[in-house]
């Protein structure tokens, strides 16, 4: 059983043909269809169910496709760490972000991680606080930057709180309270928001703030993109408490103190254990400490 055999059937199993898997892989699809065979004849089982128009895993082959991936992780892994022993960094790296991130310039900081280790690679990957969290704990993500309440903190994880920031109001132009200069909750609890789905991190620290005061709001559109949700404002569809930083970007917004604003912390969260090179580089660059 070769790692090339690996790579393979992972490339036909996410791709879904033997065509363009061969592609991705850059050899002829007759050279591709004769290693995955004989693995299959080593084996002793099919990995695959071929039709004219469609291949899919059989149950052996999606037994076999995780222990594949760990293969080829681990051995990767072991290149890396070769590699660090003579002073390189190699390998992948792989970020998870929430798109308000403002405490760190994201594109920045990876151009330089790319100038000092240019044989790493990157793979970046956005989503929600909690999600990203439970993939840091998960080992599928190796550092991960996402914003929570400041009454909490990431848990299963190591965290370093890299700023906290009160939130602003985010209305489109022509709203009424677009000319005011600050509100507070009590104002804001009058009007139509949107906001993040419920139960999430960064729906619930101005959930939590409204509550704190002894007060409700409607929130009439929930939306799992903070970039989607921006659009929504800008169609004067509802308003929206946002990170300042973030919010400053956002063209067609305009922001408003709140006087009471709801503040959450941004932090750098990364696995307990069996950080590659890539990412102890990475920790590294950003001044990131164990806490």
């Amino acid at each position: 059983m070769e790692l090339q055999q690996m790579r393979y059937v992972i490339a036909v199993a996410e791709m879904n043909s033997f065509t363009r898997a061969a592609q991705r892989c850059r050899v002829v699809q007759s050279a591709l269809s004769h290693q995955i065979a004989r693995l299959e004849t080593e084996l002793g089982a099919r990995l695959f169910e071929r039709t004219c128009r469609r291949v899919r895993l059989t149950s052996a082959g999606a037994a076999f496709l995780p222990a594949a991936r760990q293969c080829l992780d681990a051995a990767e892994r072991a290149a890396a760490e070769v590699a660090a022993a003579v002073g390189e960094v190699r390998g992948r790296l792989t970020v998870g972000l929430i798109p308000t991130v403002a405490a760190v310039d994201i594109p920045n900081i990876l151009k330089e991680f790319h100038r000092r280790h240019p044989k790493a690679r990157i793979g970046l990957s956005v989503g929600a606080s909690d999600e990203l969290v439970e993939r840091v704990r998960q080992g599928e993500l190796e550092v991960a930057f996402l914003g929570v309440p400041v009454t909490g903190r990431p848990r299963g994880v190591m965290a370093r709180e890299l700023a906290r920031e009160r939130l602003v109001a985010a209305v489109s132009p022509d709203h009424p309270l677009a000319g005011e200069t600050s509100v507070d909750l009590r104002r804001l609890s009058s009007e139509v928001f949107v906001d993040l789905p419920a139960k999430t991190a960064g729906r619930a620290q101005s959930d939590l703030a409204f509550t704190a005061a002894g007060l409700a709001r409607e929130v009439a559109f929930e939306v799992t993109n903070a970039d989607y949700l921006a659009r929504l404002v800008q169609a004067g569809l509802g308003v929206a408490l946002l990170p300042p930083g973030y919010a400053a970007g956002l063209a067609g917004v305009t922001t408003i103190e709140v006087t009471d604003a709801p503040a959450r912390a941004e932090y750098v969260v990364w696995g307990r254990e069996n950080r590659t090179p890539a990412a102890a580089a990475f920790l590294e660059l950003l001044g990131s400490e164990e806490e």
